[in-house]
């Protein structure tokens, strides 16, 4: 037959290329970019949504967007901000403890003053990087008196600012372990008796993993934060003078942070009710100013047998924080 004669005679002629005998005409090859444009018509028109995609220069990566916090991680100088006058910056001192010491009056009192700026609430600058604006001259302050008892505390402080000061205020580790353990039964009524808490096996040995009880190991937790700070960084403030005689603790701590004494004996008044100082009410206000119904709860009462052994327990830890700190609270 013709056709297959041509076909075979076709191949016949490849072969013989191949193996450099005499030929016929050789079929011409088509040019390999002209086979590859038919099969892509073909895959397109004939067998649509089966052929692979075809390539595509990559689409270019967008530049990763700024976290929101980005201006305020550890290490930036300052915290600019869009509007409103001044600027957020790190705090340049720390009240860092004790929980349940008197942390939150403090910030009150010091807030009276025109030169200290600070948030009424705990920012937890070094987590969410919270803070107020302000003017150049004034103060940037942050309480959390959890960072005092924090292992990673004086480490990341010191690498934001080796200058911070730092303010600690310390209260009778007994009546300060009693006093937190209202404030967690007034949260959770089913809680064991402080006693169960405070010791193992009755009245065996007592529990330093009962947070209660280790915050007021002053002495421990003060070593920690001198690997990082000198003392002249630190002012102890005392938690019970800080009810006595509110206007000498706020004194000291404003000769401490370079401050004019403005908050002085004329912005407190004893609340009898509450059992400690109250800001009388400023010009133009309504009333005068008291922390929150959460401050100064009653105790529960606590067995004498458990406060003894209790303070037996402390007795070496508040010696040697008295040494430390070069001051005596009158604990003992």
């Amino acid at each position: 037959m013709a056709g297959s004669g041509g076909l075979g005679s076709g191949a016949g002629d490849f072969q013989g290329a191949e193996s450099g005998q005499s030929t016929g005409l050789r079929a011409p090859r088509a040019p390999l970019a002209l086979v590859a444009l038919l099969l892509s018509a073909y895959c397109l028109f004939a067998l649509p949504g089966r052929c692979p995609p075809a390539a595509r220069a990559p689409a270019p990566v967008p530049a990763p967007a700024e976290p929101p916090n980005a201006s305020r991680r550890l290490g930036a100088p300052s915290l600019p901000v869009a509007s409103g006058p001044g600027r957020r910056r790190f705090p340049q001192a720390l009240i860092v403890g004790v929980k349940k010491g008197g942390t939150r009056a403090l910030l009150e009192f010091l807030r009276l003053h025109p030169d200290v700026r600070a948030l009424g609430s705990e920012p937890h600058f070094f987590d969410r990087g919270l803070m107020p604006r302000s003017l150049d001259g004034q103060i940037t302050m942050e309480k959390t008196p959890s960072y005092f008892v924090t292992q990673e505390a004086p480490r990341r402080i010191h690498g934001m600012s080796p200058d911070t000061k730092l303010i600690v205020v310390v209260r009778n580790p007994v009546t300060r372990a009693i006093s937190d353990y209202a404030q967690t039964l007034s949260k959770t009524p089913g809680l064991p008796s402080f006693r169960a808490l405070a010791f193992r096996h009755g009245l065996g040995p007592v529990d330093t993993a009962w947070s209660a009880v280790r915050i007021g190991l002053y002495a421990q937790h003060l070593d920690n934060w001198l690997r990082y700070f000198p003392l002249s960084h630190f002012l102890f403030v005392s938690g019970e003078r800080l009810v006595s005689d509110p206007a000498g603790e706020v004194g000291r701590v404003q000769d401490f942070l370079g401050l004019k004494r403005v908050v002085t004996d004329k912005h407190f008044y004893f609340n009898a009710t509450k059992g400690f100082p109250c800001l009388k009410k400023s010009q133009g206000s309504g009333r005068p100013r008291c922390l929150g119904k959460s401050k100064g709860r009653p105790h529960p009462r606590v067995p004498e047998a458990v406060v003894r052994r209790l303070q037996a327990f402390y007795r070496p830890f508040n010696r040697k924080f008295y040494q430390m700190t070069g001051q005596d609270f009158g604990w003992d």
